[in-house]
């Protein structure tokens, strides 16, 4: 019995890459990243970081409006990439029980709200999977798809899949930027080494993802986190201003991860390492928000506390907002899902200045 599940699981897998290969298809997405991109991995972890409560989802159609631990109110960007791409399915978070057999051919998702870099990152919440962490577990799945795909089959099937990362935000917002906590790591360190450790402990990560096979590599820089309902609200910042210190930390790192960026593909042989431009895409959705069609960018549809509703995250307590899709913050940290459809394709068809050195599209018809 146990060796006839094997076989079809082979069989499904040859005949689901054939397919995809045949198409021109993304044949699977990994999902590395924090809380913009968890799709549910926190439900199963003791920690203070969890999304599994209402109204969180509530516009998330497979779900039918129940929270599926997805730190917005409806699909966060893998899911809306899948969606425009085609891959037939959301990859499933690493630690749901179901992500298993057959299930993990459309992708994992290893994404972990309060996460960083840093394996110290996020050390508030308790449980969070660091970038380390997911690329350990990773490992595991990549045993898992030799077992059903045999050696070359996994190795082709993972060299044409998409792997995206989106870390870093939390290594400034819950790290260095932690009240009270990091004050003498602020003080003794300093933003130059800190950023330092950072990017170099990066680096290693994502060169480690290629040793593993990975050939497609989307690397998100760090979004205009001074602009976040709960930074201006911590910071006390005027209607229109974002928090000046976040940005500033923010760009200082994006202009390192460029650097590394270019190292990657000059001496990755056969990878193509693109650079998504996060920062300028949320930026200009924030500034030009009524040119979206949204009606605030300063603060959350669904929060609590101070001018922007920018202290509690949202959950059954918060005051939540009328029309879902006319806010670009979800709640005090992630984007709706409005803004994250803006920003998804850009990623798929947007020009240089939004992904770097192509787009999505192109990618996947490389």
């Amino acid at each position: 019995m146990e060796m006839g599940k094997a076989v079809m699981a082979v069989v499904v897998g040859v005949l689901v890459l054939a397919a995809h290969c045949e198409a021109g298809k993304l044949a699977a997405s990994f999902v590395f990243g924090d809380s913009l991109v968890d799709a549910g991995n926190n439900n199963y972890l003791t920690t203070l970081s969890k999304a599994n409560i209402r109204p969180n989802g509530c516009d998330f159609k497979p779900s039918k409006g129940a929270p599926t631990g997805r730190y917005t109110n409806g699909r966060i960007i893998p899911d809306i990439i899948a969606d425009e791409l085609g891959i037939g399915g959301y990859a499933p978070p690493f630690l749901a029980p179901s992500a298993k057999g057959s299930a993990i051919l459309h992708g994992v998702n290893y994404g972990s709200g309060g996460s960083g870099i840093l394996n110290s990152t996020g050390a508030i919440f308790v449980g969070r999977l660091s970038l380390e962490v997911q690329i350990d577990n990773f490992v595991e799945t990549r045993k898992e798809l030799i077992s059903m795909l045999g050696e070359k089959g996994a190795k082709d099937f993972i060299n044409k899949s998409v792997f995206s990362i989106t870390m870093g935000a939390n290594d400034f917002i819950n790290n260095y930027l932690v009240p009270f906590a990091s004050t003498v790591q602020r003080v003794f360190v300093g933003e130059d080494s800190f950023i330092d450790q950072v990017i170099s402990t990066y680096h290693v990560q994502l060169k480690r993802l290629y040793d593993l096979d990975a050939r497609r590599l989307v690397v998100a820089n760090v979004g205009p986190i001074g602009c976040i309902p709960y930074q201006r609200t911590i910071n006390r910042v005027d209607e229109d201003q974002c928090a000046a210190l976040p940005n500033e930390l923010a760009l200082k790192f994006n202009k390192r991860l460029k650097d590394i960026m270019k190292d990657l593909n000059a001496n990755c042989t056969g990878a193509t390492f693109l650079l998504a431009n996060t920062y300028d895409m949320v930026e200009d959705v924030i500034k030009n928000y009524a040119k979206y069609g949204f009606e605030a960018s300063n603060l959350a549809c669904c929060g609590r506390g101070g001018q922007f509703k920018g202290i509690i995250p949202c959950g059954p307590t918060s005051i939540e907002c009328t029309d879902h899709t006319k806010y670009v913050f979800w709640d005090p940290y992630h984007p709706s899902e409005a803004a994250n459809v803006i920003v998804a394709k850009k990623l798929i068809d947007g020009g240089p200045n939004d992904i770097y050195p192509m787009n999505l599209r192109k990618l996947i018809s490389l």
